[in-house]
């Protein structure tokens, strides 16, 4: 029997279905140990059932068998890592709904840590960005009911809902003494994932908010309309904001970082087994004509925007500036189970570089780091902890890394990273003057330039 899977690529937070592809039957030949490990592992199903039956039969109140079967599933699932988990029925339809990059909620991308919601990041202009929710809040309480003990799809489901109705949040933000409660109306979500504008009359710049299947489209039209708009021979170069971006879908990582390349590896994905080993290429046809370009990372940059930052590193067609990324280089397979079951979703491989680096719990170091100044009542949450902190989380070889810094300044003229790529785009030379060229074959040699914060 073959079955249909669907490969995604998750940040901390969230993600969604991707390309469907057909896994084979594989043989199994079972040695004496092999069969000794199966035996016992039969036994151990056994003693689940025996646990089963005794809850279902002696527990205080009569308890709901699918939500025992389902609440068994889902323990087993998140025992594996950080990113594995169960979708019921109604978490994979949701899942499906993001995936096309509309959805009802808040518009805030959240992650679980210590049996509390985590704010990864809100989405710009949603009900969530609006309200002034910020990257590593805290939220222990939806409408006066405590977040403790719920998973992080049921507290997602929590957060959605009709269009127009309200939701109390509480939020704990490090640096403040108290709680803050915040009332939000939800809104039907249009997640707009790459947003674009003209900088200092002849630079490109370029916001990829998240990766869904309108996200290659989108940065297509921007860097033909910004083309268009400043012109072809005083456009000086490109700038990509990928800064706070948590990822998504791994076809759309790939297609964006073969909008800027004209040859080459983009991404390889190992799983298990050796024969699982994938390779995704670039295609001729540079959108850019080989116009420079810089891409801006931080701490909140995980998943398909480590993919697209590595590949253009590698290749030497971008300056990668800002703070170490999140680190996150696994890839997750949702695997439907039938009509009404929900799916799972399971990490299956580590994806690599095109030099054929992990970043698993390491992140895209960049080639120029630039740490923001930062307001004195935002100092304790201007870092990202980082894949490395999340437990149970993928092991790497070699020293991991946790946390690096993830604000970036509300106003542009204090936003330090992007002056510093404007600078470089216009040949001005400063602390970095040995960044490599963007598109160039040049490698930064010289000390990375540093701000207090």
């Amino acid at each position: 029997m073959m079955r249909k899977t669907s490969v995604i690529l998750l940040s901390a937070a969230t993600g969604a279905a991707l390309t469907l592809f057909v896994t084979q039957p594989r043989a199994v030949f079972m040695g004496s140990s092999a069969r000794a490990a199966t035996a016992d592992t039969y036994r151990q199903l056994n003693l689940f059932g025996d646990v089963f039956e005794r809850v279902r039969s002696d527990y205080v109140e009569k308890p709901d068998d699918t939500k025992l079967i389902e609440s068994a599933i889902s323990g087993m699932l998140t025992g594996l890592d950080p990113h594995s988990s169960y979708m019921d029925a109604k978490s994979f339809r949701d899942m499906q709904v993001q995936t096309r990059g509309e959805f009802g909620g808040l518009g805030i991308e959240v992650t679980m840590e210590d049996g509390l919601i985590k704010v990864v990041s809100p989405i710009d202009d949603t009900p969530a960005s609006r309200a002034g929710v910020m990257a590593n809040d805290i939220i222990t309480n939806l409408d006066d009911e405590a977040v403790q003990g719920l998973t992080l799809n049921q507290a997602v489901e929590k957060m959605r809902g009709p269009v127009n109705t309200k939701i109390k949040l509480k939020i704990i933000r490090k640096g403040q003494d108290n709680p803050i409660d915040v009332t939000l109306v939800r809104d039907n979500i249009r997640v707009r994932s790459v947003r674009a504008r003209v900088e200092q009359d002849d630079i490109g710049y370029i916001r990829i908010t998240t990766f869904n299947e309108q996200t290659t489209e989108g940065l297509k039209r921007e860097i033909g309309n910004l083309t268009n708009q400043i012109g072809g021979d005083k456009l000086k170069g490109f700038i990509i904001d990928l800064r706070n971006n948590p990822g998504g879908l791994l076809e759309e990582a790939v297609t964006v970082s073969d909008s800027f390349l004209e040859k080459g590896e983009i991404v390889s994905t190992r799983g298990r087994n050796a024969e699982e080993t994938q390779r995704r290429t670039a295609h001729a046809g540079d959108l850019t004509k080989g116009k420079p370009v810089i891409v801006l990372v931080n701490g909140g940059s995980a998943s398909a925007s480590e993919i697209v930052a590595g590949a253009l590193q590698d290749h030497k067609r971008a300056t990668i500036v800002g703070t170490r990324s999140f680190g996150k280089g696994s890839v997750q397979t949702i695997i439907p189970l039938g009509s009404g079951n929900g799916a799972l979703r399971l990490t299956t491989a580590r994806y690599y570089t095109p030099s054929g680096k992990s970043i698993q719990a390491k992140g895209i170091v960049p080639d120029i780091e630039v740490l923001q100044d930062v307001p004195d009542e935002l100092k304790s949450r201007t870092d990202t902890k980082g894949e490395a902190s999340l437990r149970g989380h993928l092991k790497n070889d070699g020293d991991e890394k946790t946390g690096s810094q993830s604000y970036v300044p509300p106003d542009a003229k204090d936003d330090k990273a992007l002056k510093l790529a404007g600078d470089l785009l216009h040949g001005i030379k400063n602390s970095a003057s040995a960044a490599p060229t963007p598109g160039g074959d040049s490698k930064a040699t010289a000390d990375k330039p540093k701000a207090a914060n």
